[in-house]
C-alpha cells in the first residue's frame, strides 16, 4: 500500500469512512480487511488458510502495529461468534446441551468446595500440632492462615447455598451479587489475619529473644506435616483453578496462597533454628505483607463490579453488532451500554424502528433481540428501548448524589 493507500480505512472504500451493510457477513468483513493489509502483515498470512494470521510470522511490525491488527482481528472473531450465536434456531437446539453442562460443572464445583472445606480442617488440626511441637512463629502464622482458610470456608459456602436459594419475591433479580460480597468478606479476613500475623512479628523482633532451638523429633514432626499439607494444597489449586465459577477460582488463590506460605513458613522456621533465630520472625513478617497485598487486591477487584462499571469495548463492539444484525427492520442502532452489576453484566440497547410499525411487530423485534442478548455468558439482563427517532435526549439522568431523607 503506497501513498494515501496507507490513510484509507482498511474496511472502507476509496476515502471514505466504512460502512457497515446488513448484508456485510463478518466473513466477508474478514476478507475486505486481509485483501486489504499491507504486504508485511500479508506475510502473516496461511496460504492454505487464509482466515488463519499469525503476527508472528510477520515481520517489520512495530509493537504499536501489532497490538493494532490483533485488536482488529479479535474484533472480527467477536462478529463471528455473534452471527453463529445469531443462527435460527441455534438457541433453541442447544439448549438442552446448554443445561447439561451447567449441571454438570455445578456438580463439579460444588466437588471442589467440599474437598477444599474438608482438606482445611484436616490441615488445620495438623498445623496446630506443628505449632504447638516447634513453637516457630512463621509456622504460627501458617497455622493461623489455616484456620482462617476454614472461617472463609464456611463464608464461601454459604454464600454458594444462598446464590442457589432465591425467593423471587425478596430478590426480584436473583442473588447473583451474593458472590462478590462473599468473595470481598473472604479477602477481607484474610488481609486482617496478614495484619495480625505482622504485628506478632515485628514485636518478637523488636523484643529480639531467640527462641528455643527444635530437637531432631519436632524437625520430623515439621518437615512431615508442612511438606504434605504443601502437597495437599497444590493439588487442590491444580484441581480447583480451571473452574469457571468465582467462588471456586477463590478456592484456588487460597489454595496457591497457602503453597507459598507453607514453603515459605518451613524455610524460615529451619533456617531461623539452624543459624539466626531472627529469619523465623523475619519470614512471617514476609508472608504478612504477601497477605495483606494480595487479598486487597482481591478485595478492590470485586468491589468494582458492584459499582456499574462499564464493560470492556469489545464487548460494546459485540452488543453493537448483533443489535445491528437483529433484524433488516432495525433502522438505528442508539445507544449501547454494558455496566457491572456483580458478577455478569446488565445490558441496555436503544434501537430505532419505523414509526409506523405495529405494536405487535415492534415488541418481538424488541423482545427477541432481549433474548439473544440474555443468551450471552457474560449478561445476567438485557433491556430494550424501542423508538421511532434519535434527536432526543438520554431517556435517563445519571445521579451524582443520594436523595435527602428525613431525619
Amino acid at each position: 500500500m503506497d501513498g494515501d493507500d496507507r490513510r484509507a480505512p482498511l474496511l472502507g472504500a476509496g476515502g471514505r469512512a466504512p460502512s457497515l451493510r446488513r448484508r456485510d457477513s463478518a466473513r466477508s468483513l474478514r476478507s475486505s480487511f486481509l485483501s486489504r493489509l499491507p504486504d508485511k502483515v500479508r506475510a502473516a498470512l496461511d496460504p492454505e488458510r487464509t482466515a488463519d494470521v499469525d503476527l508472528g510470522r510477520a515481520k517489520g511490525l512495530s509493537q504499536g502495529e501489532r497490538e493494532y491488527y490483533e485488536k482488529q482481528l479479535a474484533t472480527l472473531r467477536t462478529f463471528e461468534e455473534v452471527e453463529a450465536r445469531c443462527m435460527p434456531g441455534e438457541f433453541e437446539s442447544d439448549e438442552a446441551d446448554h443445561g447439561a453442562f451447567e449441571d454438570k460443572e455445578q456438580k463439579q464445583s460444588e466437588f471442589a468446595m467440599k474437598i477444599s472445606n474438608y482438606a482445611n480442617i484436616v490441615l488445620l488440626v495438623f498445623k496446630v500440632y506443628a505449632t504447638i511441637r516447634t513453637g516457630s512463629m512463621a509456622i504460627a502464622a501458617s497455622t493461623l492462615d489455616s484456620l482462617l482458610d476454614f472461617m472463609a470456608g464456611g463464608i464461601l459456602w454459604f454464600t454458594h447455598l444462598s446464590m442457589k436459594r432465591v425467593n423471587i419475591y425478596k430478590y426480584p433479580i436473583g442473588k447473583l451479587r451474593v458472590q462478590p460480597v462473599g468473595i470481598i468478606v473472604f479477602a477481607a479476613i484474610m488481609a486482617t489475619l496478614g495484619f495480625q500475623v505482622l504485628v506478632t512479628a515485628v514485636e518478637q523482633l523488636v523484643e529480639n529473644k531467640p527462641g528455643e532451638k527444635m530437637t531432631s523429633e519436632q524437625l520430623i514432626w515439621l518437615y512431615s506435616i508442612m511438606l504434605s499439607a504443601t502437597a495437599v494444597k497444590l493439588a487442590l489449586w491444580l484441581y480447583c483453578k480451571s473452574s469457571g465459577n468465582s467462588i471456586v477460582r477463590a478456592y484456588a488463590k487460597d489454595h496457591y496462597f497457602d503453597v507459598i506460605t507453607n514453603v515459605v513458613g518451613l524455610v524460615a522456621a529451619v533456617l531461623g533454628d539452624k543459624f539466626l533465630w531472627w529469619i523465623d520472625p523475619a519470614g512471617a513478617v514476609l508472608l504478612a505483607v504477601y497477605t495483606i497485598v494480595n487479598w486487597s487486591k482481591t478485595v478492590l477487584e470485586n468491589a468494582v463490579t458492584l459499582v456499574g462499571r462499564c464493560a470492556p469495548q469489545e464487548m460494546l463492539q459485540m452488543l453493537t453488532y448483533l443489535a445491528m444484525k437483529h433484524d433488516t427492520r432495525v433502522k438505528r442502532v442508539d445507544t449501547v451500554r454494558a455496566y457491572s452489576f456483580g458478577a455478569l453484566y446488565f445490558v441496555e440497547v436503544d434501537i430505532e424502528l419505523s414509526e409506523d410499525m405495529r405494536l405487535r411487530e415492534a415488541h418481538t423485534i424488541g423482545e427477541t433481540l432481549q433474548e439473544k442478548i440474555e443468551k450471552l455468558p457474560e449478561v445476567e439482563r438485557a433491556f430494550v428501548h424501542i423508538d421511532f427517532e434519535s434527536t432526543h435526549k438520554p431517556e435517563h439522568k445519571v445521579r451524582s448524589r443520594l436523595p435527602a431523607t428525613d431525619p
